[in-house]
């Protein structure tokens, strides 16, 4: 019995970590909007892809999680900062055509060259979807030197609307003030990986300040999901949902 469960978990540990062939390979979830359903595909760490009225948007997609030669072509990518964990031009180049916007904070611009550049508070609509970026920075985890891990104007997180939905993508961050002037988000995607992004604690505190209906811990390392789950268990009106982000 003790090689068997062994077994499993060497299984389980493997289907978990290595990438993905297709779309079909991956959790997703459907999310009922004003204009359509909007698909929401869960494809690791800090990368998701977004299906909604006949066009696909990827989120940070990097090839450590997906193998993007199979994965459907971009109408729009939305890349939050500079970091290798998030800016892929590998996977950009495979899931791009000619009429693919890429959106990018200013920090990827000595990698990649061409993008649509946004920057903290500036908005834009494309491929007719509004787009805000918004700060994603860290104030309380800092390397050895003092320099925050995300310092402030670098990296963006994006607020994207689909129909009567607002989705928040946190990028990586911490739970600055800015978040309590994030308007009627529902659907929130925040980061909780240390010592790069938020404790459970800090994670838990942006829930109060935006107060999402429905809250996906993603991007969480080895951090414990379920110490998020027990600081929200008196929040009913968020809907936390665990999915294999890690």
């Amino acid at each position: 019995m003790m090689k068997f469960n062994l077994f499993v978990l060497l299984v389980f540990s493997l289907i978990y970590t290595l990438p993905g062939g297709s779309v079909t390979d991956f959790e997703h979830d459907t999310i009922k909007t004003t204009q359509g359903d909007l698909i929401i595909t869960f494809i690791g760490h800090g990368t998701l892809m977004f299906q909604f009225n006949n066009q696909v948007i990827h989120i940070d997609p990097v090839s450590d999680f997906a193998e993007y030669s199979q994965m459907p072509k971009a109408d729009l990518i939305l890349v939050t900062h500079h970091h290798g964990d998030h800016l892929d031009l590998k996977a950009i180049s495979l899931i791009s055509t000619e009429k693919t916007k890429v959106v990018v904070s200013k920090s990827c611009t000595e990698k990649f060259k061409g993008g649509h550049i946004m920057k903290n508070g500036d908005e834009s609509i494309l491929r007719g979807l509004h787009i805000t970026a918004v700060p994603a920075y860290n104030l309380v985890h800092k390397r050895k030197d003092g320099t925050p891990f995300h310092p402030k104007g670098v990296g963006n997180g994006y607020v994207v609307t689909f129909g009567d939905k607002k989705v928040y993508i946190a990028g990586d961050t911490e739970n600055f003030p800015e978040m309590e002037e994030l308007p009627d988000i529902d659907i929130a995607f925040l980061p909780m990986n240390l010592p790069y992004t938020m404790t459970p604690e800090m994670v838990a505190d942006a829930v109060n300040m935006i107060n999402p209906g429905i809250l996906y811990p993603y991007h969480f390392g080895e951090t414990n999901t379920g110490e998020l789950v027990e600081l929200l268990k008196d929040k009913k009106d968020v809907d936390v949902r665990l999915r294999m982000m890690k």
